[in-house]
């Protein structure tokens, strides 16, 4: 299977993300305009569009984009609990059907600012029972008529959503990513999801999560095509290694330094944010170049471990991945539009061409 390599556009109307130095334009049509037509640009499928209360809706913003591109792919993340499955299987369906098949969905259980929208549901074991009807209920509106599903969540009688996705061979409906390193997160993956997305962890890690996923594959009765895996990391990338490290460790210094970092939601109690730090009291590098200081710095959550160093090093790094099964990869790195260029230019052509 061919790898697919997707960007980040954070989708945000606050300058600053992740120390980006862009003072203006965040949250405009120009701005995302150019981010997504430079990633198309410099060989990237598509990318990853940032969600949550006080942003941009996701959806909206992907709509707009996928409209004034021709091969971008939007991975548009979407929230259970802000969407009811029906509405967003034929918000979908239309989207992919205008976009002839560019929509990707990435379903994000995690907590957000719950009460601005309604959503009263926080018990973790309950929000993935939730996510996993969701997905279900997705997969049967988007492939079968007249749909009857009561299940503890949603209910819909007689439902059939026109138009239907844009079907190409191998694909029926818009692929569906999913995250989370609990084992609850992890049963609704392996019934599910399309792609089980991880954050930057050692190969050690990664492997077994993938060992794992398969073993539960089997016994939750999986009953679509096999999962597949994917990763969401930063790659810091310089013309040599010293270059890199040494941009790393000044980044790593102004975020230990920056006021107001804070905490988002749940990520200092998320599985997946504690895996991190555990990688942290490992050691600051691991396997050849997996950068884990960041990851206890900031914001947290995905994409704070980075991979660091020159194009063939961090090329290397992501190959080792790749043999381990991952097929997906979602990559950032900050001021977004100068490093879609640069990543793009450098790292993707010995990704997509490893003898290079």
């Amino acid at each position: 299977m061919s790898p697919k390599f997707l960007w980040y556009i954070p989708n945000t109307v606050e300058p600053g993300h992740r120390g980006d130095d862009t003072t203006t334009g965040w949250g405009s049509i120009e701005y995302s305009t150019d981010l997504a037509r430079t990633a198309e640009a410099h060989g990237w499928s598509g990318a990853l569009l940032g969600t949550g209360w006080g942003r941009p809706d996701t959806f909206t913003v992907a709509t707009a984009l996928a409209a004034r591109t021709t091969t971008f792919e939007p991975l548009i993340a979407v929230r259970p609990g802000y969407w009811q499955p029906a509405h967003l299987a034929s918000a979908a369906a239309t989207l992919d059907q205008l976009s002839r098949g560019r929509v990707l969905f990435n379903i994000v259980s995690g907590l957000d600012n719950l009460d601005a929208y309604g959503d009263t549901n926080v018990d973790p074991a309950q929000r993935y029972a939730r996510t996993q009807e969701f997905l279900h209920l997705l997969r049967r509106l988007w492939t079968e008529e007249d749909v009857t599903f009561s299940g503890e969540y949603f209910q819909v009688t007689g439902s059939t959503v026109a138009p239907r996705p844009y079907a190409t061979e191998g694909r029926a409906h818009p692929t569906l990513y999913f995250g989370g390193a609990s084992p609850a997160a992890e049963r609704v993956a392996a019934a599910e999801a399309d792609v089980q997305l991880f954050w930057g962890e050692p190969l050690d890690g990664v492997a077994e999560r993938i060992d794992r996923l398969k073993t539960l594959s089997e016994e939750v009765g999986r009953r679509h095509k096999p999962l597949e895996f994917g990763l969401r990391i930063t790659t810091l990338v310089r013309d040599t290694t010293e270059e890199a490290w040494q941009a790393a460790e000044e980044k790593v210094a102004a975020m230990a330094t920056a006021d107001g970092a804070t905490w988002a939601a749940n990520r200092r109690t998320a599985v997946g944010q504690q895996r991190l730090f555990a990688l942290a009291a490992r050691g600051e590098v691991l396997d050849t170049c997996l950068y884990t200081t960041p990851g206890t710095l900031g914001a947290g959550g995905a994409a704070t471990t980075w991979l660091v160093g020159s194009p063939g090093d961090v090329a290397t790094a992501l190959e080792n991945y790749r043999k381990l099964g991952i097929t997906h990869f979602v990559l950032s790195d900050t001021p977004y539009k100068q490093e879609i260029g640069r990543v793009g230019d450098q790292l993707l052509p010995l990704l997509r061409e490893p003898s290079a």
